[in-house]
């Protein structure tokens, strides 16, 4: 799974498109999905839009990364809304390392004694 997150500004927005846009960012929050999500400040300048993309179906392909960021971007376009890419990182899960609390070591008590 890839997480990509696209920073950008927005063109010129009629009053209906402001509606959806105000809208949509008050009901999703900062989540990653599918079809994306945005977060932006109430002037509608900038706007961080998150999305989730499976990998591509056959495995892994030479630039994984890169498709991630065409479907991204392509989610984005769906929305329909003006704008004008800033900014574009891909996070590939995948890669993630989970650290567990504790950091304690699976191999038991130590035995040795101190002289």
């Amino acid at each position: 799974m890839f997480r990509v997150t696209i920073r950008g500004a927005f063109g010129e927005l009629d009053e209906t498109g402001r509606a959806a846009l105000l809208k949509e960012a008050a009901g999703f929050g900062a989540s990653f999905t599918e079809a994306g999500t945005f977060t932006c400040d109430s002037s509608l300048s900038a706007f961080t839009f998150r999305c989730q993309v499976p990998p591509p179906a056959g495995g892994q392909g030479a630039d994984e990364e890169g498709w991630a960021a065409l479907r991204a971007t392509e989610a984005l376009e769906a929305h329909g809304h003006p704008h004008r890419i800033l900014r574009l990182a891909v996070t590939d899960m995948r890669d993630i390392k989970i650290r567990r609390k504790g950091g304690g070591s699976t191999q038991g008590p130590r035995t040795g004694r101190r002289t």
